[in-house]
């Protein structure tokens, strides 16, 4: 149960530090860079307004991570919402609408961490959690390879392998991408992975991003490129909403429709969106601990509350459902991120970009920001890590290598689901072989087999104590031994009294050592070390 109540701030209590905001502030661009474009593209791809997407990316950034316990994640619009929000914004037929059901899909995420719901982080197995992880890397190269070579027909952060908008999927966009090549994009995505590559290993140049330096080359060569065989076309460079004024800033601002709380399909869509976020905020929590430097624990239960917070300050705004999103936190370890200080300085830069420089934003191309999760992608799919699973043992391989596909070629929420169905087999098949310890030995001319009962016996391991015990030898000496118990589940003790009131017909002896009738389950606050002087 560590994970919701282990701190999350080991070694970084000090988020103003010199040590944590050198490593922070640096981070924060590069994750600002990639959460950009990927707020505006989820925001296209939902039917929503463009500044709903940043807006989003604003509030995840300052508000979530503000009230967040996890110092590495970091929330904005997800790829997960995208089809479920495209859907509700048309079944509810108002923007204001479906921005109540934000609202009240928040107030649900903050009943959740109450009642500590996230405590089913606990129950995803790593095997799933590390192909997760290297699927994400894997759709990261996939998906932004037609970017790189100046193709985009698909949104920035589509990650499903189905294309929402036009058809086609993944492998169709990479061939039809590899056909309408922009060689100014590709000269631009190429020099930019060399710069990403290169750049961070001359320690003296290191303390500046490689991610800004590439945004600035990108943006030099495109306008160097105007007018040439080269030029980047206006649809492969960032779009964000120009503001020209505070009282134009104000007007995009949207507010939920009250008046529609009667609204039985406005319910349904809270209650999807609760669930459906607080899953992928779970899964992209979990997975950002693992892939944790310095192997914090992120109390899940305090996640789920802020994620409502922060949909709840969404819904109020106009912006769009928001989970933890695993590319910008991957994004954000991958660039030395220590506290959360470095996604709350990324929502401020979001919000900087939107008021101070929208037309120097303007002039970036994808291109650029594609080498950019390219790099992150690469970083998560190494071969290493599935040479690293190989080695585990196929119970772990296998699961792993299922989760990796399936999220690969559907999506990350049923990848995840198939890869959990196969790893519960796996972990049902272990468990049921591993009820107990058996010792076969002599006593004169009978043999003598003890049985040691494991310190958990439960229902899943009756049917292996039914088989040994329905095949152990006649004419044998038996001792069932249940000193290690700590609890027996009431079937598995069924069997083994009918089974000893039974041995006489085999000429068996049954000995039964220290197994009780009844056995209670173990109290959670039991399980707890207290300090005796306490």
């Amino acid at each position: 149960m560590a994970a919701n109540y282990a701190p999350a701030t080991s070694g970084v209590k000090n988020f103003f530090s010199p040590q944590n905001l050198k490593k922070d502030l640096p981070a924060s661009i590069v994750v600002f860079l990639v959460a950009l474009p990927l707020c505006l593209g989820i925001a296209l791809a939902s039917g929503a307004p463009l500044f709903a997407g940043v807006l989003t990316g604003i509030i995840g950034g300052i508000v979530v991570a503000s009230f967040s316990g996890s110092q590495l994640s970091v929330s904005g619009p997800a790829a997960g919402l995208t089809v479920i929000v495209f859907g509700a914004i048309t079944q509810l037929g108002a923007y204001p609408t479906f921005l109540l059901a934000i609202l009240l899909a928040g107030v649900m995420q903050v009943i959740l961490g109450f009642i500590k719901a996230g405590t089913i982080a606990n129950y995803f197995p790593s095997s799933v959690i590390e192909g997760m992880l290297a699927a994400i890397g894997i759709i990261l190269i996939l998906k932004q390879i037609p970017h790189a070579l100046g193709y985009d027909t698909d949104f920035e952060g589509d990650e499903s392998f189905q294309q929402l908008h036009g058809g086609g999927n993944t492998f169709s966009t990479l061939a039809a991408a590899l056909s309408k090549v922009s060689y100014g994009a590709v000269i631009v995505s190429a020099l930019s992975l060399v710069v990403l590559i290169y750049w961070p290993k001359v320690k003296k140049l290191s303390v500046v991003p490689a991610a800004l330096v590439v945004v600035v080359i990108g943006v030099v060569l495109s306008q160097l490129f105007e007018g040439t065989q080269f030029a980047i076309k206006d649809e492969h460079l960032v779009k964000i909403p120009v503001v020209s004024s505070l009282t134009e800033f104000t007007g995009l601002f949207v507010f939920p429709d009250f008046s529609q709380i009667g609204n039985q399909d406005v319910w349904v869509v809270a209650i999807t969106i609760a669930i459906v976020a607080s899953l992928e905020t779970l899964l992209s929590v979990e997975a950002v601990d693992k892939i944790d430097p310095l192997k914090r624990v992120s109390p899940t239960n305090r996640e789920l509350v802020a994620q409502g917070v922060g949909n709840m300050t969404s819904g109020l705004l106009g912006g769009l459902p928001m989970t933890a999103v695993i590319v910008r936190s991957s994004a954000n370890v991958n660039s030395g991120a220590r506290t959360k200080m470095s996604a709350i300085f990324h929502g401020m830069w979001l919000l900087l970009a939107l008021l101070a420089i929208p037309t120097v934003i303007n002039l970036i191309p994808l291109s650029c920001l594609a080498a950019i999760l390219l790099m992150t992608g690469y970083k998560l799919a190494k071969i290493g890590l599935f040479a690293k699973m190989w080695r585990s043992g196929y119970s772990q391989f296998v699961p792993f290598v299922v989760t990796v596909l399936a999220v690969v070629f559907t999506d990350l929420l049923k990848g995840v689901a198939l890869g959990m169905v196969v790893s519960i087999y796996f972990i049902l098949r272990n468990n049921l072989r591993n009820p107990y310890f058996y010792r076969i030995g002599s006593h004169g001319d009978k043999k003598v087999i003890d049985i040691n009962l494991a310190e958990e016996v439960s229902f899943l391991n009756k049917a292996a104590i039914q088989y040994t015990l329905a095949h152990l030898p006649h004419e044998t000496n038996v001792r069932i031994d249940g000193s290690n118990c700590r609890y027996i589940d009431p079937d598995v003790l069924e069997v083994i009294h009918n089974f000893k009131h039974n041995a006489y017909t085999k000429a068996i002896i049954v000995e039964l050592v220290n197994i009780k009738d009844k056995y209670d389950i173990p109290k959670l606050k039991e399980l707890i070390y207290k300090p005796e002087n306490v």
